[in-house]
């Protein structure tokens, strides 16, 4: 890899020889958002023995003793710089992991999760918990046993969060949480009392037309720098993003004809994304580097563009009129409607489609039950009914479907037990960053009046997104903020924002 950064000659055998798992990684990527968009249905099962056959062969080639030796023998090296030490440490974490599971587990494990997210959508849209349930129990199951096959100190949840981000502890998501919890519950209450809430708003039953909506879409991340040339926006039933590669990122969004805020909104987050995974260095191009530090750092980047630029009423001001041309029914509504529509705070069952403020309390019901699965202290027959009465303490709505609560989002479908911490972890990180940000840059509400968003993603590739996986997330975010994460700047941002509407 002759890119002038790369300069240990056992980094640089490590590194050609690495070139296999990357392109097999470039094929299962493009593999799996065909999947997720334009797949034949009845494809699932041969697709699946795919997935769960390239998963050992990763394995294999990663686990070669040569390889292996290599990787060992470059660790004990003492004149790395600092991407070679990130490309060592990122290639350590995946063999201790693989050396641990058996190659018919992970085959297994492959093989389940590609077919289990076939039913649940299934299931969804049938609003049949039935048809999912035996999936999600072997789901459990199997996390369980990977858990005990890597092992941990502690708590088994801690092996599987620590796949999301590196290091992280169920006692840290629970410190964080318990602290997080009280003063989210109080501000929710306190809106929800507030004389100027509103429990519906006219805008969300406006429909729109489809095609309309996707070229508002396209415009507005188009004006965001969207490179088209290098990315491309499709459908699916959950709004996704994909790095193929660092020249190939590819977004979803979804279009349900009505209430256009969530399919606009799930855009911008999305191209937040996008953007992080078009920014890496591209000298990190068929490196294990090439991808992002850590899921929460990964969620702080599109949580930032959804609510700290697609959420203000500066962004609205600007795109109002051409909003207007998309979706000529906003010709009713002022500025100030549109912005309280932006942000209304209400019982809400759908997660991504909640408030800023509420959206922490789906996160905390998801860590709860997650930590239960690994506790072995819930039966998945017992678990719509958990949920149910959960969301209703929380949240104060019980769901009346299956699809608008148990099976509402992907995630356990996909095997991914241990991410949705992550949320929660970005969204207050993003609050941070936007402070950080403005404290270099100046007032971000000139930045998009200004339309000045390279400004923007100069500053965050500079920051985070140019580094890739080069540090572990607990010491990028350190380097950028000179803290840790914390709550405080987020819950001024909510006070003070929500003050202005309620």
């Amino acid at each position: 890899m002759e890119n002038g950064i790369f300069s240990n000659p056992l980094v640089k055998k490590i590194l050609k020889r690495y070139e296999d798992l990357w392109a097999l990684n470039y094929a299962g990527a493009v593999m799996a958002w065909d999947t997720e968009t334009y797949m034949p249905e009845g494809a699932i099962a041969e697709r699946s023995l795919v997935f769960g056959k390239l998963s050992v062969l990763r394995q294999r080639l990663l686990l070669h003793p040569e390889f292996v030796d290599l990787v060992e023998k470059a660790e004990k090296e003492e004149n790395l710089n600092d991407y070679e030490r990130g490309v060592v440490r990122v290639l350590k974490r995946a063999i201790e992991k693989l050396k641990k599971l058996p190659p018919d587990f992970v085959e297994e494990f492959s093989k389940t999760v590609n077919e289990s997210k076939v039913y649940w959508r299934k299931a969804k849209s049938k609003n049949d918990y039935k048809l999912f349930a035996p999936y999600l129990e072997k789901i459990i199951e199997l996390s369980r046993k990977r858990a005990e096959y890597l092992g941990y100190e502690e708590h088994p949840y801690d092996a599987l969060l620590d796949y999301y981000e590196e290091g992280l502890l169920t006692r840290e998501v629970d410190n964080l949480f318990s602290r997080l919890k009280p003063r989210i519950k109080s501000l929710y209450k306190r809106v929800l009392d507030s004389p100027k809430f509103i429990e519906k708003h006219p805008l969300e039953e406006e429909k729109y037309d489809v095609e309309k909506m996707k070229e508002l879409n396209k415009f507005i991340i188009k004006e965001f720098g969207f490179p088209f040339n290098h990315g491309r926006i499709d459908v699916s039933a959950h709004p996704f993003t994909i790095g193929i590669g660092i020249k190939d990122v590819r977004i979803t969004s979804r279009y349900a004809g009505i209430d256009f805020r969530r399919s606009l909104l799930a855009t911008i987050h999305e191209f937040g994304h996008a953007l992080y995974n078009l920014q890496i260095d591209e000298r990190f191009i068929g490196t294990p580097i090439a991808n992002g530090a850590s899921y929460s750092i990964h969620e702080s980047q599109s949580r930032f563009w959804e609510n700290m630029i697609g959420r203000s009423k500066t962004f609205i001001e600007v795109y109002y009129d051409q909003m207007k041309k998309f979706l000529p029914f906003l010709s009713k509504y002022d500025v100030l409607d549109i912005y309280r529509y932006f942000n209304l705070v209400r019982p809400e069952l759908i997660r991504v489609e909640s408030d800023e403020i509420s959206y922490h309390l789906h996160i905390i019901l998801r860590f709860e039950l997650e930590k239960s699965f690994m506790e072995n202290s819930v039966d998945v027959n017992e678990l719509p009914e958990l949920w149910n009465s959960k969301i209703e303490e929380y949240i104060g709505v019980r769901p009346k479907t299956y699809s608008e609560g148990i099976l509402q989002d992907i995630h356990w479908a996909q095997g991914s037990i241990g991410y949705f911490p992550t949320y929660s972890m970005g969204t207050i990180l993003s609050v941070q960053l936007a402070k950080k940000m403005e404290s270099d840059l100046g007032r971000l509400d000139e930045k998009i009046v200004n339309k000045e968003y390279d400004e923007i993603k100069r500053w965050l590739k500079e920051k985070i997104h140019r580094w890739g996986s080069v540090y572990p997330p607990k010491e990028l975010i350190r380097k950028v903020m000179g803290e840790d994460i914390i709550i405080e700047p987020l819950i001024n941002h909510l006070e003070n924002k929500f003050r202005e509407i309620y």
